[in-house]
């Protein structure tokens, strides 16, 4: 069956490549700020739901995976930032603290209708960075397009120290609970993903780029 990925965020469509098969890539059309779930964790689970059932109309015999990333600072989802400064008064509010990422996952079958939803939940340390390392992390232009303001796999900014649960999930798309979830519809994933991120529940900065290494 054809593998659909709703999303238009690289890191995501970098990631799926890691199941060795053909991806389509398109991006869903449709208002996020509609859902208005008060808990993060459901908050993502509705928000990819709704980006996977807006495009599983226009890929009949397919299996189509929508995934939303939030950052939660206790009850408060951190999306994107507006502008810089919305950017900076994230940053300097996460300085020195710990927050949830949660990236929910819904996959349809759109030949038997079967959806599968989850969420993967990972915690994480921020470093007691500077207002200095702040405004030269802006100034990349990196914090953007990402929830929270950042991107825990920038290269040379890493305002991160620690985290519990999945790296891979930090970046947007947990591999392995995705796996799960496309078996749940009928996909069975060939490659052991298993191996490929023996070590994705420990932090490290070159997890990420250990892991690209076995995208096709």
């Amino acid at each position: 069956m054809q593998l659909i990925l709703a999303s238009g965020s690289p890191r995501r469509r970098q990631l799926i490549r890691l199941f060795g098969r053909p991806v389509v890539f398109c991006t869903a059309d449709v208002d996020e700020l509609s859902i208005t779930t008060p808990d993060p964790a459901q908050n993502a689970i509705d928000t990819a739901l709704l980006k996977a059932t807006a495009v599983a109309p226009d890929y009949p015999d397919s299996i189509v995976v929508g995934a939303d990333t939030n950052v939660a600072f206790g009850d408060l989802i951190l999306g994107k930032p507006h502008d810089e400064d919305h950017a900076f008064d994230t940053l300097s509010m996460l300085r020195g603290r710990q927050h949830h990422v949660h990236t929910g996952l819904a996959v349809i079958n759109t030949t038997t209708g079967q959806t599968e939803t989850a969420v993967c939940t990972t915690v994480v340390q921020m470093r007691p960075y500077s207002d200095a390392e702040i405004g030269a992390y802006i100034a990349t232009g990196d914090p953007m397009d990402k929830a929270g303001a950042y991107g825990i796999q920038h290269p040379v900014h890493q305002l991160v120290a620690d985290l519990a649960g999945c790296y891979v999930n930090v970046v947007g798309l947990p591999v392995c609970a995705l796996t799960a979830a496309l078996a749940a519809v009928g996909l069975q994933i060939e490659r052991d993903l298993e191996t490929v991120c023996a070590d994705h529940h420990h932090f490290a900065a070159d997890i990420f780029g250990r892991m690209m290494a076995f995208a096709p």
